[in-house]
């Protein structure tokens, strides 16, 4: 009985372990920062072209924070969802979905790392994705390179 105990106890943190470094691995602890070319939105806030950092909120890595650097005013928090992607960058780098002229952050990654964090898609980019299906047309994907 003792021996089965130990082995589930054992096995729970072990799983622990594994879990905790997961969540750990899908964004380094660090600010990723990048130049944005062109404006964009997020979670229905259009962010002006500039200089942003992401990071995260608290310790976690599902809600994050993008800031301007070049007004504190402007920033947004969103909740994210893990992504995986089938060929790691060797860079960090927000993801775009392009529509047209407008941009809408779509997912981060770290540099070297499989999984990364996206963003549930807003109301207005749901709606373009629509209209862009009924014309047969998809959106265009476009990364920015982080630093």
């Amino acid at each position: 009985m003792k021996k089965k105990v130990f082995s589930v106890a054992l096995m729970c943190g072990l799983v622990a372990v594994v879990a905790a470094a997961s969540v750990c691995a899908q964004l380094p602890g660090t600010t990723l920062r990048a130049s944005i070319p062109f404006d964009f939105s997020v979670r229905g806030k259009v962010m002006p072209a500039g200089e942003y950092q992401i990071r995260r909120v608290q310790d976690g890595p599902d809600v994050l924070i993008i800031s301007s650097m070049n007004d504190p005013h402007v920033r947004a928090i969103f909740e994210t969802e893990p992504v995986e992607t089938r060929e790691p960058s060797s860079k960090s780098e927000f993801v775009f979905n392009r529509y047209g002229d407008t941009y809408f952050l779509s997912e981060v990654f770290a540099g070297g790392e499989s999984t990364g964090r996206e963003l549930p898609a807003s109301r207005q980019e749901r709606n373009l994705r629509r209209e862009l299906a009924s014309n047969k047309t998809a959106p265009q994907m476009v990364a920015v390179a982080a630093y």
